[in-house]
């Protein structure tokens, strides 16, 4: 088998891209990201898209300056379905730690949902460790509009910028 590598640029997300992001989910979902669009204009939090040469985004995720004191809270991460497990991930994180540093900051913390057991095994090769567990819950729309109410345990990981 032959190995393909293809080049990746980071930027910033934009509104202008959010058509081409139905891969992310919901109409709620992406209404969601169009907030923290709106939020990285104030400079409360970075929000950025990995894109092949097409320059149409493949993965988008954000950097929320806000909480904690002292720190940085990476969030919403998300990579299309057909392409994770390539490193589009961890180019976007690194890209997130990376703005994080940029504010002189020391560390981020994320958190991963204990059912999801795939992101957390990335979260630690990039060199996260769990820094405590929360009880989270949130309306989750379901494809044909109704609304559930998901609750789940949530891991808090945390890593040191140096």
């Amino acid at each position: 088998m032959a190995e393909v590598v293809v080049p990746l640029t980071v930027r910033d997300l934009t509104e202008a891209d959010l058509p081409v992001c139905g891969w992310y989910g919901t109409a709620t979902d992406l209404a969601y990201v169009a907030e923290a669009i709106q939020r990285a204009g104030r400079g409360e939090v970075d929000y950025l898209a990995v894109c092949p040469p097409s320059g149409l985004p493949v993965a988008v995720g954000g950097v929320d300056y806000t909480k904690p004191p002292g720190a940085a809270t990476i969030w919403q991460l998300s990579v299309q379905a057909e392409l994770r497990s390539c490193g589009i991930g961890a180019v976007l994180i690194g890209a997130l730690e990376q703005r994080a540093r940029g504010r002189g900051l020391r560390w981020v913390e994320l958190g991963v949902d204990d059912k999801s057991s795939r992101p957390r095994g990335l979260y630690e090769r990039l060199g996260y460790v769990v820094s405590g567990n929360e009880i989270a819950s949130w309306n989750q729309e379901a494809p044909d509009g109704s609304t559930t109410r998901y609750e789940t345990r949530i891991t808090l990981m945390r890593k040191q910028l140096t």
